[in-house]
């Protein structure tokens, strides 16, 4: 892990083409901007975490049964 001091207004560059921005600091809260290419996702640690675990219950979730169509319906 890399940790830099950086102040208001500064930026860190992640590779060619992702910026995080340091908008603002007050007391204990930093405000960040992120930067990156659409094809990039971006989201905050509890938001990527409640998205696993929906996928995860998702895939261990028992199929529904799906009606079987017979040539004959239809």
């Amino acid at each position: 892990m890399l940790i830099v001091t950086r102040r208001s207004g500064e930026k860190i560059m992640l590779g060619d083409d992702i910026v995080v921005h340091i908008m603002d600091i007050v007391g204990n809260s930093v405000r960040v901007g992120i930067q990156a290419p659409r094809s990039v996702p971006v989201y905050r640690e509890e938001i990527w975490n409640a998205v696993r675990e929906e996928n995860k219950a998702a895939v261990e979730a028992a199929p529904a049964e799906l009606p079987v169509v017979s040539e004959h319906e239809g």
